[in-house]
């Protein structure tokens, strides 16, 4: 696929000819770049993995920045038929259930009947990373870069229940959107939240992302965010909340979703774990922004290498870096800190000696003591992979 027919196809999108297009996953990764449109703002070089539905990667370069810029943050729908507009004025957040009041809510209702929040907070898909994992497991393959991190601005999801008012005995709080399937048999994009998790200081009906209206990619007119955990609960074009007397088993809660239940969530091929729990809290992860792979290094000069560290919501620490493959740390230096729930910048100058290929990794540790793991996860799913990243360069 050309330049050419990548904007062609991405203006599809934008013009509402999704239906248009043939399905089935693009099991290569290519450069896609979009026009403005309905899919606005998403002009940056973004990797595109599958057409229906639309999924995206952010390339490694955005990451050297404090908050991803709203044109390259990454893309990820897992029905195939997604909105493509959507008219704010008649768009309305149902909330119902197990409530005394139900209500329909305006964007205007959301904006002037509830206190405003923001929280800065890393946005990561659970399968980051699932490309490199061996032996090699089915999904989207992301690289490393299904993550981003943004200023969200909107209500308190606490305050929306609470204008509501939960009936005794609420349980979970089940959200889904405005995408569906192509047949009324394919599940529904669901998920559920306990009243525990869903009341807390930090969740948001967001309208905004880094103080500009939602992209239409990223969910517009209003997603969830939930900081600290994985995006899969981070529903978007949000139209739906009910409150349940019991705990939500929808597909996408109690099929997919899924980790082992053992303590590092990891599991062998030949050991696949016989209970599983659904995916929750974000583990400890650092990437690197600079250099990237292959990248050609000069020897006896000063070379910063700079990338981002995140947990999911004491905070970083340390970031350390190797240089040798492993065999020796040092610490970086840590950027300004935007909050427990974003990521965290580190630098550190490196001056090679030796020409040739060297192997550069960073591990993070958290305010909380957690380390990333020093062996890969494996999983059946190709979730939450943490093993620190290793780098090869070649010094001349």
């Amino acid at each position: 696929m050309s330049r050419d027919d990548r904007r062609s196809f991405l203006r599809l999108l934008a013009t509402g000819g999704l239906g248009a297009i043939a399905g089935g996953c693009d099991r290569t990764t290519r450069t896609a770049t979009a026009d403005a449109g309905p899919y606005d703002g998403k002009v940056a070089d973004l990797l595109l993995h599958t057409e229906r539905p639309p999924n995206l990667e952010t390339p490694a370069r955005f990451l050297a920045q404090d908050l991803t810029p709203n044109d390259a943050m990454f893309v990820r729908w897992h029905l195939s038929v997604v909105p493509t507009s959507v008219d704010e004025r008649t768009h309305r957040l149902r909330v119902g259930g197990l409530v005394s009041r139900p209500l329909e809510l305006s964007l205007d209702d959301l904006r002037t009947r509830f206190e405003p929040a923001s929280v800065v907070a890393v946005n990561q898909c659970s399968g980051n990373g699932r490309a490199l994992f061996s032996p090699r497991v089915p999904g989207v393959q992301w690289g490393r870069g299904a993550i981003g991190n943004a200023r969200w601005t909107g209500v308190r999801l606490k305050d929306v229940l609470a204008a509501a008012g939960p009936g005794d005995g609420a349980i979970d709080v089940q959200v889904g959107g405005l995408d569906r399937g192509p047949l009324d048999s394919v599940p529904a994009f669901e998920k559920a939240l306990s009243m525990q998790v869903a009341t807390g200081a930090d969740v948001l009906v967001a309208w905004a992302m880094n103080d500009a209206p939602l992209p239409m990619m990223n969910g517009y007119p209003l997603r969830l965010v939930v900081p600290g955990w994985y995006s899969t609960y981070w529903v978007k074009a949000l139209d739906r909340i009910t409150v349940l007397d019991h705990t939500f088993d929808g597909y996408w809660m109690k099929k997919a979703y899924r980790i082992p239940a053992r303590a590092d969530h990891g599991e062998s091929p030949d050991d696949l774990s016989k209970e599983t729990i659904p995916i929750h809290r974000m583990n400890v992860g650092s990437l690197f922004a600079r250099p990237g792979p292959g990248e050609k290094v000069a020897s006896n000069a000063p070379f910063e290498l700079q990338g981002v560290a995140w947990d999911s919501g004491s905070g970083i620490a340390r970031v350390e870096v190797s240089t040798d493959g492993g065999a020796s740390w040092q610490d970086a230096s840590l950027d300004r800190d935007l909050g427990p729930f974003s990521w965290r910048r580190w630098r550190s100058v490196w001056v090679p000696t030796r020409k040739g290929p060297a192997t550069v990794t960073a591990r993070a540790t958290s305010v909380g003591g957690e380390v990333q793991l020093a062996q890969p996860r494996w999983n059946r799913a190709g979730y939450m992979k943490n093993d620190p990243e290793r780098i090869v360069v070649e010094v001349t």
